[in-house]
């Protein structure tokens, strides 16, 4: 068995983003050469998510606003974490949101269902992070 690691770094230009890195990460598995295994995919800060679904904006508007509503940005003063930070509902985005997914790969691709794509989601932006790809098999 074989694994291969790449990181990608983004620092999106708002507080929450939500990008679309199945290239990024198809473009890692092309790059390792392995053919059959599983690629895990996550997030390496805890205000930042991995997730997979639809790549379709209204669906991620809807994200952005129901998440909004979960764990609202303001008053920062609602939250205790807040004493020394505003980031408070960037920790509980990412809790909702999850930290990582591991995709199979088939033939040297990702093995996914119907409209499945890999998404990272920022809570917290506007400075860089780290998203991990590791890969094994063979």
């Amino acid at each position: 068995m074989r694994s291969y690691r790449k990181e990608q770094v983004f620092q999106t230009p708002h507080r929450r983003d939500y990008i679309n890195i199945t290239p990024d990460v198809e473009k890692a598995i092309k790059e390792s050469g392995i053919k059959e295994g599983l690629c895990l995919v996550n997030a390496m800060h805890i205000t930042a998510s991995v997730y997979i679904n639809d790549n379709e904006q209204g669906l991620i508007h809807d994200y952005d606003k129901w998440l909004e509503k979960l764990a609202p940005h303001e008053p920062v003063s609602q939250y205790e974490h807040n004493g020394f930070e505003d980031n408070a509902d960037a920790h509980m985005k990412r809790q909702v949101m999850g930290r990582e997914v591991v995709v199979a790969i088939t033939d040297g691709k990702l093995d996914f269902g119907p409209w499945e794509q890999i998404f990272y989601g920022e809570f917290d932006g506007r400075r860089k992070k780290r998203v991990l790809v590791k890969i094994i098999g063979e």
